[in-house]
């Protein structure tokens, strides 16, 4: 079986294309810009030529992008979006309005004459460009992507809240990592930007089965598959994003707590502190939301040694000279195909028929691994 896996953060997105009767490091794997650097770069070459900007698609990961068109429109050139490529900058399009983009209709902006970026998370026609060009066939069985995804929430609610208690909402039901995944029916409505993912497949894989997943419960999902740091039943594991920072509380393997923070709002001794207080069972919601972060939730508030700490996420360095000496997850011996090693289990846990087929394979990498 294959599989295509994207893991979409801020400043890659990491590529994995699986195959069952394949060993994990003989897969085809890419890391490259991700989709809002590369949007980024396109306005900003725009805005080197001194040209409007007219943008398309559907909702995507903000970032770079977003920092792009507040560029270009202080730079004094009209920037232009259709109402669904808009929704990639904020929910409510009057504050959208706001920042200088006017938002036009599909059918005006047809007419108009500039250069046109298209918005969408998921490029497939790239990636089997740059397939080919190595001689690779496009085919896969499946797809699975990672994204961030806040939600839509409603005007008088916290982003930060809506995502959070979202978050605790699926632990709550489901206990396990794999609760952040859906296959492309089962997309809560809330989930604006995966159901966008799964609105933009085109082409030969219209049809194919499609899994989304959270990006931080995928990499700490594929954290587990180092054989160290699955030794540790009683653990913290944490994903350093770029943009977020997000640390499960493991007890005797099951999740018992979980904080969300923003990576650049925290110190490095801030986020030690938090962390401890997620181990001993005393952090609060409170301490993370008033210093600009989502939150924190404990379903076990028994205090708990932090004798293990995983790491994984670009932005791991924060913690390279902890005192709480973390230990730098490497699945398979590669820390940056984490989050699609997560997105695989998520497939798996998700479709029992060839559940199987998946976890074999990917065991069987993990016995070669042990055994060198």
């Amino acid at each position: 079986m294959k599989i295509l896996c994207i893991d979409i953060g801020t400043g890659t997105q990491d590529i994995l294309l699986f195959d069952s009767t394949t060993e994990i490091e003989n897969c085809l794997q890419l890391v490259m810009p991700s989709p809002t650097v590369r949007v980024a770069n396109q306005i900003r070459a725009a805005t080197r030529r001194g040209e409007t900007v007219f943008l398309t698609g559907t909702i995507m990961g903000g970032g770079p992008c977003n920092w792009a068109a507040e560029d270009h429109v202080r730079a004094g050139l009209p920037i232009y979006a259709t109402p669904d490529a808009a929704l990639s900058f904020n929910d409510e399009l009057d504050k959208v309005a706001a920042m200088g983009i006017r938002v036009v209709a599909q059918d005006e902006a047809l007419g108009r004459d500039a250069t046109r970026v298209m918005m969408r998370d998921v490029d497939l026609e790239a990636i089997e460009r740059a397939l080919n060009a190595f001689g690779v066939a496009f085919e896969s069985d499946a797809l699975a992507v990672a994204v961030f995804d806040h939600g839509n929430a409603p005007p008088a609610m916290s982003d930060r809240t809506f995502r959070f208690e979202f978050l605790a909402q699926r632990i709550r039901e489901t206990g396990k990592l794999s609760g952040f995944a859906f296959m492309r029916d089962e997309i809560p409505e809330r989930l604006t930007r995966m159901r966008a993912v799964a609105e933009s497949i085109q082409g030969s894989h219209m049809g194919s089965p499609l899994l989304v997943m959270d990006t931080a419960p995928a990499a700490v999902r594929g954290a587990l598959d180092d054989d160290f740091v699955a030794a540790h039943k009683n653990a913290i594991i944490a994903n350093l994003g770029n943009f977020h920072a997000l640390a499960f509380r493991f007890t005797d393997g099951a999740i018992s707590g979980v904080l969300e923070h923003h990576t650049g709002e925290l110190k490095q001794a801030q986020l030690e502190n938090f962390l401890r207080q997620l181990a001993d069972g005393t952090l609060t919601n409170d301490a993370i939301f008033n210093s600009q972060g989502h939150g924190a939730v404990l379903f076990d508030t028994r205090p708990q040694p932090l004798d293990f700490l995983a790491v994984t996420g670009p932005r791991r360095s924060m913690l390279v000279h902890s005192e709480l000496n973390p230990y730098f997850a490497v699945p398979y011996g590669d820390m940056m195909q984490a989050g699609n090693f997560g997105l695989l289990h998520a497939y798996a846990d998700l479709n029992p028929s060839v559940a199987d087929e998946i976890e074999n394979a990917l065991q069987k990498s993990r016995r070669m691994t042990n055994d060198e």
